[in-house]
């Protein structure tokens, strides 16, 4: 089992930039792919970026390619997204989540799942 912690969120500028962190416990973190989901209120959670358990592969949304970007420390058992160019549709809890297969853009496909981090950007 993995259980997860994000932190990192908070109030922002449109423009700014935020680094969120995902830290993990287990043993096995290395193995699991790992993906950040957003949710606003009153809408569905959606993705927004995935990475592969190697580091080799990443994947992003169209809404935040270019200015998002995923990774991860497996020797720290930490996922981390930064954050560039943020703008007020990006406001929403962040989760980070776990995926023992693959770094899947659909979030039923994740086995664990952090509390969620809050991130407001402000216009």
């Amino acid at each position: 089992q993995v259980q997860m912690v994000e932190s990192g969120g908070g109030l922002v500028q449109a423009g700014g930039s935020l680094r969120l962190s995902c830290a993990a416990s287990g043993r096995t973190f290395s193995s699991y792919a790992m993906g950040w989901f957003r949710q606003a209120p009153g809408k569905e959670r959606e993705f927004v970026a995935a990475i592969s358990s190697s580091i080799i592969r990443t994947y992003y949304a169209d809404s935040v390619k270019g200015r998002f970007t995923i990774s991860r420390d497996n020797a720290r058992n930490t996922v981390y997204l930064q954050m560039n160019s943020l703008k007020p549709e990006d406001s929403a809890v962040y989760y980070c989540a776990a995926d023992r297969y693959r770094p899947a853009v659909v979030a039923a496909e994740y086995d664990y799942w952090g509390q969620g981090t809050q991130v407001t950007v402000s216009s």
